[in-house]
């Protein structure tokens, strides 16, 4: 946990949500969920059973045929989940971590807070060091697009 504070590359976002905490969890145990508001993801497959807790497994698969095989370190529901690589398919990753935080705020609003955190190694590098205001932008773009699926869904919008 200690890296998702101190890694190199931390972008955060930040949405306030008309849902309920756990129609937020909902949406994060849903495998095809990610793959509406996270364009570069293209499928998620937990590779443990429910009920999903800490040391729950995951592979996901991304554009660019990147897998992520990822270990949850963090598993609160309602409140925070996070997760680790575990293994990577691209040599481009020293270390990769994303941490999830909900507050609710009443009134059927919550908070929630997105830190994805990297170390990238080699030429990622350079290269990601080049493109870290476009790669914070993307990202609270992705979640702005997580706050509409989460509402379209409390709302019996599909």
């Amino acid at each position: 946990m200690d890296f998702i504070e101190t890694a190199p590359y931390r972008f955060l976002a930040e949405e306030t949500i008309t849902a309920s905490p756990e129609q937020i969890f909902a949406a994060f145990e849903d495998a095809h969920a990610w793959t509406v508001w996270a364009k570069p993801i293209q499928e998620v497959e937990w590779t443990s059973p429910k009920p999903f807790g800490l040391g729950t497994t995951r592979t996901v698969s991304m554009t660019g045929g990147l897998k992520g095989y990822e270990e949850f370190i963090a598993w609160e529901p309602g409140k925070r989940m996070a997760f680790c690589f575990v293994g990577c398919s691209h040599d481009t990753l020293e270390a990769f971590a994303e941490d999830y935080r909900v507050t609710d705020l009443g009134d059927g609003r919550c908070r929630v807070q997105w830190l994805m955190a990297m170390a990238p190694k080699g030429a990622a590098k350079f290269s990601l060091g080049l493109i870290k205001p476009l790669m914070a932008w993307y990202n609270r773009k992705m979640f702005r697009d997580f706050r509409k699926y989460v509402e379209s869904q409390a709302n019996g919008v599909t």
